[in-house]
């Protein structure tokens, strides 16, 4: 692998799948579901901040419907505001750096048939340049201009060398707009050995799919949600996992984490009460370690709803709306009494 040209390892001509100009967004999502697109990838290997494995599980087999990434709308979204300053990034681009740009209306797929999952939307193709041949544009607000302080974000990292991967291309530009007035270009350039550590996770993850296998939860909520809507309901069955020795530990450790963070509330409680008979009717206090601020907030006008049904019983028939249930997760732990013996 080390004994090959830049010819010969970067030339590999992906397949231009389908065409996206003028696709209707549900068509574009279901030949999406098809493989891992690039800006899936991190989540795929499980690096995303914004979504987990088991997420983007249920929406590959077809489970969860993924949240609509452009709405008119909704304007106060950072991919609305993403989607509409792409091509002035882009043009920016093309000003500070003098090279052209253009558009790649397509799905790409890696040529190779045990990569056929591997697909790739491109924000622009670098038109005949040498050094560099994708260009991917990039905003960040005020929250997410902290995440560029050490350079492009990890997760978009992974989701450049996807893209390389599928393309077969060496370098990418990321052209960023932080803030809507800073404008920074970072060079990517090609890694195959994390190309290869890549390709082997987001592997394993397709296998999950098509052996409808969903991968273990990783502890954000991104997986909360999707264990919720994996197993909305309970069927009434009671499991008896007694001789289960790991999973009798995580019950133990769930027991124990649980007193703790009790402990630990309690103290929060007990230190914010305190501070706040010294506050009194101050509005701030300024400590060697920072502010504490105790203000009252404005009134406002809520609707006393058990009043009104109580002199207009009818209209909760006229405006009743059915909420589903949810299932809620208690933990019952057995007490143990002076004599050391459980109570079942």
């Amino acid at each position: 692998m080390g004994n090959l040209s830049i010819s010969q390892h970067f030339n590999h001509q992906p397949i231009r799948l389908v065409s996206t100009k003028g696709m209707p967004r549900e068509e574009w999502l279901k030949i999406r579901n098809q493989g891992i697109g690039a800006s899936e990838a991190a989540a795929a290997v499980g690096i995303s901040p914004y979504q987990s494995q088991l997420e983007l599980w249920m929406i590959k087999t077809g489970r969860m419907t993924p949240v609509p990434e452009l709405s008119l709308d909704e304007e106060r979204s950072p991919m609305y505001w993403g989607t509409v300053l792409e091509p002035i990034v882009a043009e920016h681009y093309t000003r500070k750096t003098g090279r052209r740009v253009r558009r790649v209306n397509a799905i790409l797929q890696h040529p190779d048939p045990d990569k056929h999952w591997m697909l790739a939307n491109l924000d622009r193709q670098v038109v005949a340049n040498d050094e560099v041949q994708l260009l991917e544009c990039k905003t960040a607000g005020e929250f997410g201009a902290k995440l560029w302080k050490d350079g492009v974000p990890e997760y978009y990292q992974c989701q450049v060398q996807h893209q390389l991967a599928v393309t077969g291309k060496q370098s990418a530009d990321v052209a960023v707009l932080i803030c809507g007035q800073e404008f920074r270009v970072y060079r990517i350039e090609r890694d195959d050995a994390l190309i290869e550590q890549l390709i082997k996770l987001e592997h394993q993850f397709w296998s999950w799919v098509e052996s409808d296998t969903p991968p273990p939860a990783d502890g954000t909520e991104s997986a909360g949600q999707a264990l919720r809507q994996l197993y909305p309901h309970d069927n009434g069955e009671t499991l008896d996992l007694k001789e289960d020795p790991q999973l009798n530990n995580q019950f133990d450790q769930l027991v124990r984490l649980r007193e703790q963070l009790k402990a630990l509330s309690d103290q929060e409680i007990a230190l914010k009460q305190r501070l706040q008979e010294t506050l009194g009717d101050a509005s701030k206090a300024h400590f060697q370690g920072g502010i504490i601020s105790w203000k009252r907030s404005k009134d406002t006008v809520a609707l006393d709803s058990k009043k009104l049904l109580k002199e207009h019983p009818h209209l909760l028939n006229d405006y009743a709306q059915l909420r589903s249930g949810s299932r809620r997760f208690v933990l019952l732990p057995r007490t143990t009494p002076k004599g050391g013996k459980h109570h079942d």
